[in-house]
């Protein structure tokens, strides 16, 4: 098998960069330097795992346990981390059979009685559904073997669709930040470390420890799922009357409003998700792309992707507790 490009990877196995990038970092896959060749590749070890960990991140599999499975021989532990995913399966499963069960009950009685004045949550009726339930275990209808990897994407695609109180709204106030911007490959990377660079030089950790960062793709154009960007920004916040030197910029963010939803096991389809709850909602209005800081660089008014408790992350660079909240820019309707 040939060695492959991150972009041919995450073309044909549908997974963004950013995501290859952070299974690497978490010790789960390995890429390699060609020599005389610009970007990372990945050989045929390294392709084989990678499709292990997209079959048991759709099976809804932590990238923890997804790791100690890989680096683990032994099958019973392989075992022991399915078992413990299925009882809590079936939990969720149960709770929700439940919930279906009482409002059917409540469609039935609804439908069956002439008065259409009852009242559905009266604490007796609720009672005697709720009493008559069976709590029986519910069995999966469906063999292992009927199953296809479509319909194991669609069902986790179902389970990952955003709810109404999936999603916070946030106000971020008026900040001044130091910016820095990264063009070429991995420009996520090269704009953190120039940041970490400028925190360290003015021992901003002691001057703001109440500090953030925020980071955001500004390509000139779209890139779709599975290319890689090609510019990246990432702010850090600052005292008003702190200097910034080149090639760091000094920029004045507006603020505003935003939907907020923590990034979940760093899959980035969820900005998508996002983007679908925002444009549903009744009560707010896509903002994207409307000016809220200033800049002759980038195009301002994108989304961003906010690193949490950024003062620990601060110190000591570890990907293993780094949580990113998305930002989706929104106005009251």
């Amino acid at each position: 098998m040939e060695l492959q490009t991150i972009s041919q990877v995450s073309k044909i196995y549908g997974i963004s960069p950013r995501m290859l990038r952070y299974y690497e970092k978490a010790g789960l896959i390995q890429s390699h330097r060609k020599e005389g060749y610009a970007y990372r590749v990945y050989d045929e070890t390294s392709i084989k795992k990678l499709r292990q960990i997209i079959i048991l991140r759709k099976l809804r599999i932590p990238v923890k346990q997804i790791s100690m499975i890989l680096e683990n021989e032994d099958a019973s532990k392989t075992v022991e981390i399915f078992q413990q995913n299925i009882n809590e399966l079936d939990v969720e499963i149960s709770a929700l059979s439940t919930v279906k069960e009482i409002l059917v009950r409540f469609v039935e009685d609804i439908s069956n009685t002439v008065d259409i004045s009852l009242n559905i949550l009266d604490d007796e009726s609720v009672f005697f559904s709720i009493n008559a339930l069976s709590y029986s275990q519910n069995q999966v209808e469906n063999s292992i073997g009927t199953l296809t990897m479509e319909d194991l994407g669609k069902s986790s695609e179902d389970l990952m669709k955003m709810q109404d109180n999936d999603v916070r709204i946030v106000y971020l106030p008026p900040m001044t930040v130091a910016a820095a911007l990264a063009t070429g490959e991995d420009t996520e990377g090269k704009s953190m470390e120039m940041v970490r660079k400028f925190i360290a030089e003015n021992n901003l950790l002691e001057i703001k420890p109440d500090l953030r960062s925020f980071g955001f793709d500004c390509s000139p154009e779209f890139q779709g799922v599975g290319v890689p960007s090609k510019a990246y920004e990432t702010w850090v916040s600052i005292p008003d009357d702190m200097t910034v030197l080149k090639p760091l910029i000094k920029r004045t963010f507006k603020g505003g409003l935003y939907a907020a939803h923590v990034l979940r096991a760093w899959d980035f389809e969820d900005w998508r998700r996002l983007g679908e709850w925002v444009n549903a909602s009744d009560k707010y209005s896509n903002d994207w792309g409307s000016p809220r800081w200033e800049s002759n660089e980038t195009l301002p008014g994108q989304g961003f992707e906010e690193i949490l408790n950024f003062y620990n992350y601060a110190q000591n660079g570890s990907m293993n507790d780094l949580q990113l909240d998305l930002l989706f820019p929104i106005k009251e309707k």
